[in-house]
């Protein structure tokens, strides 16, 4: 039997989990076992990007399938792995190990109440590695607890950034000058999100080329004002509204995929 999709909810506040009573989402799971998680990150975006980025567009993004889907949207994880971020004032970071101690609970607490389908929405690239181990890790715990979904559950990892039509339609936009981060494409959904951060946008010199990264001294010394190969001056509100399109609808239909996989 495959998991199901309730439809779209009738107002935001449906789908945020924060807002349910506990036997609203007893109910909900009777028609519904799939869930989303925004992950996101707390770390310098260069000198005219908000530090709230990753999480602020995860959050939104995750927001806005689960109002097309009509499926649960926890709380945000806005801490993720940016140890290569700690160079710059304002970043706050998680070991590797503890993120995926972070979200391996996450997992199995959805796990026993009956969420089969686990699907987290992901703004930060250094989450991707320690997303998909902790989701290896949880299937084997669920297993030895012998949870009663351990056989069903899924979990799937939604970088909305990687996503096909976003980073066709951040090319045409940018060309090269979207960078690797402090992107763009990533400023101009914040921009859209939070109209006072457009006072803090202002045309920059060109950016160090993107490169390797080999711990926060190295990152700072090779990226002195924290951007690779971007030019966040580019972006404009306007662009933020139509990525935010682009990314809900791409998810949306990745997410209804991945609720009738077997």
């Amino acid at each position: 039997m495959t998991a199901s999709y309730p439809g779209p909810a009738n107002t935001p506040e449906d789908i945020r989990l924060a807002l349910r009573s506990w036997p609203e989402v007893e109910a909900y799971l009777e028609t519904c076992k799939g869930v989303i998680i925004p992950l996101g990150s707390t770390e310098q975006h260069g000198p005219t990007g908000a530090i709230g980025t990753d999480a602020l567009t995860a959050e939104a993004i995750a927001l806005e399938v689960g109002r097309r889907t009509g499926v649960l949207v926890t709380p945000a994880q806005a801490f993720g792995m940016a140890e290569h971020h700690l160079g710059f004032a304002g970043t706050m970071s998680l070991q590797p190990a503890t993120l995926l101690a972070v979200l391996h609970d996450l997992v199995l607490s959805l796990a026993r109440h009956g969420f089969e389908r686990v699907f987290v929405i992901n703004g930060h690239g250094g989450n991707i590695a320690t997303t998909r181990a902790a989701f290896a890790q949880a299937h084997g715990t669920a297993a030895s607890r012998d949870l009663p979904v351990a056989s069903k559950l899924r979990c799937r990892l939604s970088n909305w950034f990687m996503a096909g039509p976003v980073m066709r339609e951040a090319r045409d936009l940018y060309g090269d000058k979207e960078g690797h981060h402090a992107t763009p494409s990533e400023i101009a959904v914040t921009l859209q999100l939070e109209p006072t951060l457009i006072s803090k946008q202002r045309p920059l010199p060109d950016p160090a080329p993107a490169g390797p990264i080999h711990g926060p001294d190295d990152f700072r010394r090779r990226h002195p004002d924290g951007r690779m190969g971007s030019h966040p001056s580019l972006a404009t509100a306007e662009q933020g509204a139509s990525l935010i399109e682009t990314a809900a609808s791409a998810l949306s239909e990745d997410l209804c995929s991945f609720l009738s996989e077997a």
